[in-house]
């Protein structure tokens, strides 16, 4: 049988086309499930209920963790506005990762740290600490630091699972400021449900150029920055689109490193966070699934739309491909490792659907879209490229893209209304219209890259500096 030149140019038209109809249906599919989910949790939501709850004793306490690792930009305003949670009972655990800069020092002096004989249980394998520190002015008496060997985050966490007093953890980015309320909306979960509930997260929010005092956001602003400003409608797209949908059908395979809970006892079963992987959080997720179903046990995981944490986002082009390149191969690592839940009727929604989808539409559409690009310049180069079908299909793509995340926009205006001033809205309009052609490639190629890495073995997260929220907040 031979096979022509042309046979292989239809082959891979076709084979684009129906690639770009299933991503597109799935986007649609998850912005059906997210609307009736945001509508469901407003109707049963209100904050009558966390009032009560805030005033009962029953509450579990909670252990925050975040690691900090050169953090001397953000470490005191963030352990400022973790002090001022609004919640009954918690304990704040700052692991210090051998950090080079001066955030042990910034930590020893603003809040007058002494070293406390702590003991606790080994139940993770570790780097080594170099010492247990707690304030001496009662003012600050939930606060605990660890100073430790640099390990990496996941090696950070895995000492503060270890140390912490509570089974309820919370693991967040040190670079994070917390609604006052976000510890009794993401504890409400775990709360009066028929099955164990393993782990729940909440919506995280852009915090560049959000006006801050004393730990809190006093005004938020958009981003004045282009490349800071595309990732807010980003966030819209995978918090309200995306992570409501995928938990409305129980199929949530991602819970943000930046600000999630666990159960500290199926966290510690399951082995703690991997230390040889750069997606961590999604890893660890994904294993306290897969194992509870082994297990054959009922569980839940839980996710909460409110805009419960802040984080800074990347600023500059260098630095936002560092992460997506680091995102892509934490992806990767993550479906490898658990490659056997693929398309395994065992795992339920998680193997029929949910792995599936992350592989097809998340880990290799970068790659496929790439190729999809050389494909384009073959057509041109042999001339057989239908120039009226292609600029058909370019507009279609592109009107869609921007529909996608107007509709985005729409659901925060519908859910939480953070931008509430009307030139918000236009700038993020406006912003809608010009991601697909400036910012997408962009993000496309650093997946694309992060995936040439995880070839070649790479490991390291790159360097991720801050502006900084002082910054910021001036």
């Amino acid at each position: 049988m031979n096979i022509s030149f042309e046979d292989i140019v239809e082959f891979a038209s076709w084979f684009f086309l129906v690639y770009g109809v299933l991503i597109a249906s799935g986007y649609l599919f998850s912005a059906f499930f997210s609307i009736f989910e945001i509508r469901e949790y407003k109707r049963k939501n209100n904050f009558g209920n966390e009032t009560a709850l805030l005033q009962t004793s029953d509450l579990p306490k909670i252990s925050i963790l975040a690691p900090a690792y050169n953090e001397g930009l953000n470490i005191v305003e963030n352990v400022r506005s973790l002090l001022t949670i609004n919640y009954p009972g918690f304990e704040i655990i700052i692991i210090n990762d051998g950090s080079k800069d001066d955030t042990m020092s910034l930590l020893k002096e603003e809040y007058q740290l002494e070293e406390y004989q702590h003991i606790y249980n080994q139940d993770l394998s570790t780097k080594k600490i170099r010492g247990i520190y707690k304030s001496k002015n009662s003012a600050f008496d939930k606060l605990m630091v660890i100073d430790k060997e640099n390990g990496g985050k996941a090696d950070a966490l895995n000492v503060g699972i270890n140390v912490c007093n509570y089974n309820h953890v919370c693991c967040i980015d040190v670079d994070c400021i917390l609604e006052y309320d976000a510890m009794i909306k993401l504890i409400k979960p775990f709360l009066n449900n028929t099955k164990k509930v393993i782990a729940s997260g909440g919506v995280i929010r852009v915090v560049n150029n959000c006006i801050i005092e004393d730990g809190r956001i006093i005004k938020v602003s958009l981003p004045t920055k282009l490349v800071a400003r595309v990732q807010v409608i980003e966030y819209f797209r995978a918090f309200l689109m995306g992570r409501m949908a995928w938990s409305r059908v129980d199929g949530l395979l991602l819970i943000s490193g930046a600000f999630g809970m666990f159960d500290r006892s199926i966290a510690i079963e399951a082995g703690g966070y991997n230390t040889k992987t750069v997606g961590e959080d999604m890893e660890l997720l994904v294993r306290m699934r897969r194992m509870m179903r082994e297990k054959k046990q009922p569980y839940s995981v839980g996710f909460v739309p409110d805009p419960l944490c802040w984080t800074e986002v990347p600023q500059t082009w260098e630095i936002l491909n560092r992460q997506r390149n680091r995102w892509t191969r934490g992806t990767a690592e993550t479906l490898i490792i658990h490659k056997k839940m693929l398309f395994n009727p065992n795992y339920g929604i998680l193997g029929v659907l949910s792995t599936p989808f992350w592989l097809f539409f998340e880990w290799m559409a970068p790659l496929i879209e790439f190729f999809g690009f050389i494909f384009l310049i073959i057509m041109v180069w042999f001339g057989y490229l239908n120039w009226e079908f292609f600029l058909t299909f370019l507009v279609a793509a592109y009107l869609f893209a921007v529909l996608f995340s107007v509709t985005a926009i729409f659901f925060e205006e519908y859910s939480f209304q953070q931008y509430k001033k009307p030139k918000y809205i236009l700038q993020l309009l406006i912003t809608a219209l010009v991601e697909p052609v400036v910012y997408h490639p962009r993000v496309m190629w650093a997946a694309v890259c992060g995936n040439f890495d995880l070839l070649r073995g790479k490991k390291s997260w790159g360097e991720m500096s801050r502006a900084g929220l002082k910054k910021m907040s001036k």
